[in-house]
């Protein structure tokens, strides 16, 4: 496989504005933060920091990417966020939405994340890469045009996507969420359009707490390219497993798309604080694995991991490792610390008949029983 890897120190630095206390050193330090945010730089440092460790980076294709141009954000955001957005970072940082706080340089951070999306996506559609990993930061699916949440600033998915759609490199993109939290930014911007199918699997109303419902499904021309899969708290391995095999993998497959891109979100897992799921490094590597053999059959294995959110320091290192070395059909492991407790005293891996039968009736609102 040509797996490509797009990562950035930079995106590392994006600091919690006025959530935290951030010193800056000069322009050549990572600020000192003090406090802040649970979306910190350590989970993606750790996970790439793993990668170097068991030697599966060097598999990889590695790189940066430009930062997105102003006229790609414009596709995506008005002029005049961007420009609110450019002026408050350069005047030291702020908050613009709700739970989106940025130092200075945070405008520059988040066209920077956007890029490596961006970069990821046009060089798996050129035929350059087989499949690729974007290790964006800050984080994107939460963000509506015009009013970032949630910890995003940009979309970066959506960005990557209206880039794509431009160029005519694609003209049918399937974007599956799996992050725990409902994808309501990307959902919003492509909710009344047939060129993009949007499916987000999470954690019933957790957050945003008012988006998410099965009944969602799009609007005007959009309608039925909207799939919300809510699930309730405790599932695990099985359940998404299920899900993927009975309404994702369905669905991506009638839509036919040019490309698939993944949210890639690993909060669903079993010790992530802001969320209630049971998931592990096996689940992420699964759904990889479903999802490479879809677009194998439909868009010549075009594939696009980007990065969302995930918030357990000790174990996102492991199931963005378990997912990555799946893109890469590579057989570097790093076993999961927590596999023999799982399997001995979770349900998690066993098919639970309450989530089953929800599935099921999901399933069936969507057409697919």
């Amino acid at each position: 496989m040509r797996t490509g890897f797009f990562w950035d120190e930079k995106c590392f630095w994006h600091a919690g504005g006025n959530y935290a206390l951030t010193l800056r050193i000069g322009g050549h330090v990572q600020p000192l933060v003090a406090g802040g945010l649970p979306e910190s730089p350590e989970t993606k440092r750790r996970l790439k920091n793993l990668m170097d460790v068991t030697g599966l980076l060097a598999e990889l294709k590695s790189s940066s990417a430009p930062a997105a141009s102003f006229e790609e954000l414009s596709r995506v955001h008005p002029e005049s966020y961007l420009h609110q957005f450019k002026e408050m970072s350069d005047n030291g940082g702020g908050e613009l939405g709700l739970r989106t706080p940025f130092a200075q340089d945070g405008y520059e951070i988040a066209a920077l994340s956007a890029g490596l999306a961006t970069a990821a996506v046009r060089d798996v559609l050129s035929g350059k890469l087989d499949n690729a990993y974007a290790l964006s930061r800050p984080p994107g699916h939460h963000a509506l045009p015009d009013f970032p949440n949630g910890f995003c600033l940009i979309n970066n998915i959506a960005v990557a996507t209206e880039t794509a759609l431009a160029e005519g490199t694609a003209e049918r993109v399937a974007i599956l969420d799996w992050d725990v939290h409902h994808g309501n930014g990307t959902e919003a911007i492509f909710y009344d359009r047939d060129d993009v199918l949007t499916i987000s699997i999470h954690q019933d109303h957790n957050y945003p707490i008012d988006t998410g419902d099965v009944s969602d499904q799009g609007s005007g021309a959009g309608e039925g390219f909207n799939y919300n899969i809510p699930l309730p708290p405790g599932c695990g391995h099985a359940a998404y497993i299920e899900t993927m095999e009975r309404i994702v993998i369905p669905a991506i497959t009638d839509f036919a798309p040019d490309i698939i891109i993944v949210a890639c979100g690993f909060d669903a897992s079993a010790l992530d604080p802001l969320a209630h799921m049971l998931c592990t490094p096996l689940t992420y590597g699964m759904m990889t694995e479903l999802l490479m053999e879809t677009a194998a059959d439909i868009c010549d294995g075009k594939l696009v991991l980007v990065h969302e959110g995930g918030y357990s320091e000790a174990y996102v290192p492991f199931c963005g490792h378990a997912a990555i070395a799946q893109l890469a059909a590579s057989d570097t492991a790093a076993p999961d610390p927590l596999a023999e407790i799982m399997v001995a005293r979770q349900p998690s891996l066993r098919v639970q008949a309450f989530h089953s039968t929800l599935i099921g009736e999901m399933a069936a609102s969507f057409g697919y029983d």
